[in-house]
């Protein structure tokens, strides 16, 4: 009686020995190489955020000394810049202090249509700073990190 082999090679003994079982001849190199990997990755995930805020900031600067017409337009604008600012881990600069800030638009007397203010944390207290009828000049920061409550 005859033994027959097998004619399809099975694909997974084709790679190697599975992930958890292989070993590196040189685990020094492997290490060295993975900082240095995730080295440039970081630098190019820095260079690609850096480039969408300017290009984010770039077009929000086009708002600048504009009012919508209206105390819910405003708002609006407002929040729909700041969700999208959320949305890539960015604030806007606080024209007043510097801070990185929430953008807001608040009812006030003698404003129909609102007045634009920088919502922010100073010192510990929730601080609002400005007071615009029409869009401030919108610079971009990174989002703080969330401090935790005590």
């Amino acid at each position: 009686m005859s033994t027959s082999s097998k004619t399809s090679a099975d694909p997974s003994s084709a790679a190697g020995p599975p992930l958890g079982e292989r070993v590196s001849g040189d685990a020094q190199a492997d290490a060295r190489f993975a900082k240095q990997l995730l080295g440039d990755l970081q630098r190019e995930m820095n260079r690609l955020q850096r480039e969408i805020r300017l290009a984010i900031q770039s077009q929000l600067a086009q708002m600048s000394g504009r009012s919508m017409g209206s105390l819910d337009a405003n708002k609006e604008l407002a929040k729909s810049i700041q969700a999208m600012l959320d949305a890539h881990g960015l604030r806007v600069r606080c024209t007043q202090c510097g801070q990185p800030a929430i953008l807001r638009v608040s009812p006030r007397r003698g404003a129909p249509h609102g007045v634009f203010v920088f919502d922010h944390t100073v010192e510990g207290k929730r601080t609002f700073h400005g007071g615009w009828v029409t869009a401030p000049e919108i610079q971009l920061v990174a989002k703080p990190a969330r401090k935790s409550r005590q």
